[in-house]
């Protein structure tokens, strides 16, 4: 189990780092341009060492489970976030993105039987307490003019959380490379597409050097490495679990827009963080499934 936290603290890092790399894309690169860059870069550090491991992959791949997944979780959502930081900010945006482990605990229960113990949904509760927090209660920042930043951005935790129990239902016996690779493939392709039917990226500017570090960070990190670590969680723990690193996420984002934007830490991000911890430990707690012909099972830790 401590390795799952630690995965869930590192992935945490990595993508609340990913907000900012999204910004400083958006001008050369646009939104689907976003989406295809970080997907092809994480798919090319992958791909090699999914060749080399390829005896590992036996039977057949179920690649309709694997397109729809790489559709919802780096497709589609990719492509929501960006375009909702066009009209929110990064901050914003994060903390939005925090609603994906309630999203996901309901489409568990509303597509696969699936419910949450108490225990669950209080660590639900105190972990969103905890971006109130960080947030200092100011509820407006959620409802702002624009409707359709808020809109992807909650568009964008839903696929999370769609994508996040596909995994769990239908691809556990696959290997997290195989699934990881895949994805980024298929969302490469989903944002292929969007260029072609919107505008392609500028690769003048794109050769700048803060947004060539951008690609490099947001695709070999956030997209390749980062998405390891998510299916490795989702995998090895649970969906849920997987799902509450966007707890940590406005976090690690603040810290991050401290170090490189020079944004003031107040005392109510840390209390919010401690918060947040405390509600990710709980709503980490054994699931449960249950269908009409089977009994309770209980989720291996």
């Amino acid at each position: 189990m401590l390795r799952l936290y630690g995965a869930l603290i590192g992935l945490s890092l990595i993508w609340g780092l990913s907000f900012v790399f999204m910004k400083w894309l958006l001008p050369p690169a646009g939104v689907w341009g976003i989406v295809f860059l970080r997907c092809i870069a994480g798919a090319i550090i992958l791909l090699p060492v999914l060749v080399w491991r390829r005896r590992e992959i036996k039977g057949r791949l179920p690649w309709k489970a694997l397109i729809v997944v790489g559709i919802f979780n780096c497709g589609l959502a990719w492509g929501l976030i960006p375009l909702s930081e066009t009209v929110i900010d990064s901050t914003t945006a994060s903390i939005l993105n925090a609603t994906t482990p309630i999203w996901t605990g309901l489409i568990g229960f509303i597509l696969f039987s699936y419910r949450l113990t108490s225990r669950q949904w209080i660590g639900i509760l105190i972990g969103f307490f905890g971006i109130l927090m960080l947030m200092d209660f100011q509820f407006g920042q959620l409802f702002g003019k624009n409707f359709i930043g808020i809109g992807t951005m909650l568009a964008a935790a839903i696929c999370y959380g769609l994508a996040g129990q596909l995994t769990k239902r239908f691809l556990s016996e696959i290997g997290v490379l195989v699934i990881t690779t895949s994805t980024l493939l298929t969302g490469a392709l989903v944002g292929l597409i969007g260029m072609l039917l919107t505008e392609p990226f500028k690769l003048d500017l794109l050769l700048d050097p803060l947004p060539f570090f951008a690609v490099i960070g947001l695709g070999c990190f956030g997209s390749g490495l980062g998405q390891l670590i998510y299916f490795y969680i989702n995998k090895n723990g649970s969906p849920e679990l997987a799902a509450t690193v966007t707890y940590l996420i406005p976090g690690s984002a603040i810290i991050w827009g401290y170090f490189l934007l020079e944004e003031t830490i107040t005392p109510n991000i840390i209390v919010g963080l401690l918060i947040i911890f405390a509600g990710v430990y709980l709503s980490s707690n054994k699931s449960k499934y249950k269908s009409a012909n089977s009994p309770v099972v209980h989720q291996q830790d």
